[in-house]
């Protein structure tokens, strides 16, 4: 990738890609997969982040595996899929988090399972998201704050939460540390 490329560039240009082999506009895109138009702009040209749950969304309307427009690379298996633990893909789509994909070997996902690394930053710097869909976080290590909707939340090792995406959410490690959680889509 070119390091003047946005992290997310390859993936918008994937997204674009598709778009244009099944001849949808931006706007019967938006309709596909229930999302504004303006963000389906927004993120087939890299000008904004593009949230793991919009490329699942996609993925889902077109009967794609999730891993094509996420590396490029289409997964292959379908009984099964371990995934060693050096052998994780990163996903580089968000700006604020470091994600790695835990299923990107399996086709025909009905869930996305992710390790993510969320780094402590002050609060004022939280960037709220919100996508179709549900989330499960199971905390790993370290203390994470989420803010979900007007609630503010604190979870540490052992802890899990489940909650509806379309509330907008944000996250950040406490305590001067990572905080490292396993998140599903679904």
């Amino acid at each position: 990738m070119n390091k003047n490329t946005p992290v997310y560039g390859e993936i918008a240009a994937r997204l674009r890609g598709l778009r244009d082999a099944i001849d949808l506009t931006t706007t019967e895109m938006a309709q596909r997969v229930d999302m504004p138009e303006q963000n389906v702009i927004d993120y087939e040209s890299g000008a904004m982040d593009i949230p793991v749950s919009y490329l699942f969304s996609v993925a889902k309307a077109f009967n794609l595996d999730p891993t094509v427009l996420m590396s490029g690379d289409e997964s292959r298996l379908h009984s099964y899929s371990l995934v060693k633990k050096n052998n994780v893909m990163a996903v580089e789509r968000h700006k604020a988090y470091d994600y790695h994909s835990l299923a990107h070997k399996f086709s025909n996902r009905t869930m996305e399972p992710f390790r993510v690394i969320v780094p402590p930053k002050p609060k004022e710097e939280l960037s709220f998201n919100d996508h179709p869909g549900q989330e499960f976080i199971h905390m790993l290590s370290g203390r994470l704050e989420v803010c979900l909707g007007k609630e503010t939340l604190v979870m540490e090792p052992g802890d899990s939460l489940y909650f509806n995406s379309h509330i907008p959410h944000a996250m950040r490690g406490l305590d001067d540390q990572e905080a490292v959680f396993l998140d599903v889509l679904a």
